[in-house]
Formats: C-alpha cells, structure tokens, sequence
C-alpha cells in the first residue's frame, strides 16, 4: 500500500478532512465543526480531529493499526508562533502519525491556491489576514489578531462600517449616503436610528450585523460614494498586506502567486476584484494573481503529499478528486 497522509483544514465553523494515498488518490472525506483552538480550547482541538480522524479511517475501510505516515493540521486560531507552538505539541502527541505538520489555516489555502513556490496569499472572508512563502523555505505573516495588531476589514468590519456611515449620513454627522436608506430599508424600520435602537435594546441580534456587507455592495454598485469609499479602503487593506509580504521575501520585483481568497475576494465583485488585481499589478508587476477555486483543504492534502514519495500525476489526481460537492455531508 502506498503512504498514507491524513490532512485537516479547520476553520471558525467547520473543519474539512481528507484521507489519502501518496498517488493522489482520496480514500475518504468528512466534515465536522470547528476545531479552531480559539474556540474551543486545544482539548477541544484534539477531541474534534480526533473524532474526524477515525471517521474517516472508518469511511476509508482501514485497520485500526494502519500506518499514517504524515498527519498535517492547518486551523483557525494558531495564529502566534507560540501557538502554532501548542498546537504541534498537541498534535504530535496524539500519535496520529509518523510525522506531523501543524500551521495557520491560511497556509492551506496558500497550497490550495497555487503550486509556485513562491507565493503570497490575502485571505478576506468574515476578517483578514496574510501569509507568504519562499522557494528558500521562508515565510511572511502578520499577528493577526483583529484591531487589536492594527487590521482591517473583512466581511463583519465592512457591515459595522456600513451601519456607522449609514446612521452619521442619516443624523448629519457624516455625508448623505444611499446607505441610510438601504440599512433602515433591510431591518424593516423607518430609520437608522429605530435600528440602532433596536440594536442596543436587543430587539434586533447584534449578530444580524454582518448582513450589511452585501448591502454595501448593492449600494456601491449604484453609484453611492460613501459606500465606495468603503470598499475602495477594503481594496488597499488587501493590497498593503500583499505589497508587505512580498516585500519581506523580496518578492515585489520577482515572479510569484498572489492567491485571493475568503468569500468577500471570491465573490470576485468587480468593484473590489478589478482595484485589487489593478493595484497588484502596479505593486508588483510579475505576480500571477489568482482568485482561489479549490476547497482550502485541498492545500492541507497536499502539504501532506509533498512529504511522500509522489509522481507528477499526484496533485492532479488530488485535485480532481476534492470538489465543493464532496465536502458537504458532515460527519
């Protein structure tokens, strides 16, 4: 039988796992919720993967004493190095395989987006962040940690900026906006203030909030400035963390991927899309920019393979046998 590798891709929500072979060839895929160690403590971590580890090894058909050769584990939440740290100790310990990997999530979605070695990836789905990598084996990346180590954006600081420039239009504080408007209009109420209202009396759940960030879209897509304004500061966040990173492996002038990823960058909405690619261009006028397509999970299995002993044919079979469809019956 040939090396066998378990890989997981966990995020704040789900965790995709894969159980394969070093040809290439997928011999089982589960889902599971989170396994992010924000969320649920690194014995959670452990409780989670292990659970998703044997379903799929059951799934799979193998022997409980079946070699793994290679276990690796890119979550959510191992964002400081002495976390990733942790989360290898953890790891390691369940002697789930011969070796173990163990990094940020973003990684995966970095290896699922691109095989050149040198790469760069801007991930802006409900937050942001950034990673890169090197043919020399060094990397790039941020804290990480939300306001608090200076980022910004992402789908829920778009909604909160959207509700914001919405009540200031409305009250007079900041420029009239269509935004005023279209956020009363989308809770049903006759005016921000009734929304912020409704917010603060918990009438409305704080956690409908994140609805805004379509809105704003829709809102920009007719013209509004305000609500240009906005993504058009998206649209820079995302170009200075690309134009840091690169910059640190000495990228800027060198060919390499930028891999764009997170549903707010593969929803590929031109008003934000073409700022990106245009201004990724500018900055770095040999990037291959790329949108991701391939579940990030992807990238985790390949991590894995790129430990084994493998043939050229290996990736593409992997990739032609992980698709958005086979990952959505949970475990």
């Amino acid at each position: 039988m040939s090396a066998l590798y378990l890989a997981a891709d966990g995020g704040n929500s789900k965790t995709d796992v894969v159980l394969g072979d070093a040809s290439g060839e997928v011999l089982a895929v589960v889902r599971g919720g989170t396994s992010s160690p924000h969320n649920i403590g690194l014995t959670g971590t452990v409780r989670v993967l292990g659970a998703l580890f044997e379903a799929a090894r059951a799934r799979a058909g193998l022997a409980p004493d079946t070699p793994i050769d290679t276990v690796a584990v890119y979550l959510a939440g191992a964002d400081l190095p002495i976390e990733v740290s942790r989360l290898q100790e953890a790891v390691s310990g369940q002697g789930w395989g011969h070796r173990a990997l163990v990094d940020n999530d973003c990684f995966a979605l970095l290896r699922a987006g691109t095989s050149m070695p040198d790469a760069v990836t801007v991930v802006c789905g409900a937050g942001t962040n950034c990673v890169g990598r090197s043919a020399d084996g060094r990397t790039a990346r941020f804290v990480a940690l939300g306001p608090i180590s200076g980022d910004w954006g992402g789908g829920h600081d778009l909604a909160e900026h959207t509700l914001r420039e919405a009540a200031r239009g409305e009250d007079g504080r900041g420029r009239s906006t269509a935004l005023s408007a279209a956020v009363a209009a989308h809770f049903g109420r006759a005016s921000v203030e009734e929304v912020s209202i409704a917010l603060h009396l918990g009438e409305l759940p704080m956690d409908r909030i994140p609805e805004l960030a379509p809105l704003l879209f829709e809102v920009a897509t007719a013209g509004d400035q305000v609500a240009s304004a906005l993504i058009t500061r998206q649209a820079e966040e995302i170009l200075a963390q690309h134009r840091v990173a690169a910059g640190r492996l000495n990228l800027l002038a060198a060919p390499h991927a930028l891999v764009l990823g997170g549903g707010v960058l593969q929803a590929r909405h031109p008003l934000l899309h073409d700022q990106v690619v245009a201004g990724a261009r500018a900055q770095a006028p040999l990037a291959e920019v790329t949108v991701l397509s391939a579940p990030p999970v992807v990238g985790a299995a390949l991590l894995a393979l790129d430990t084994l002993d493998t043939t050229p044919a290996a990736e593409p079979t992997l990739r032609a046998a992980i698709t958005p469809a086979n990952l959505l019956t949970p475990v």
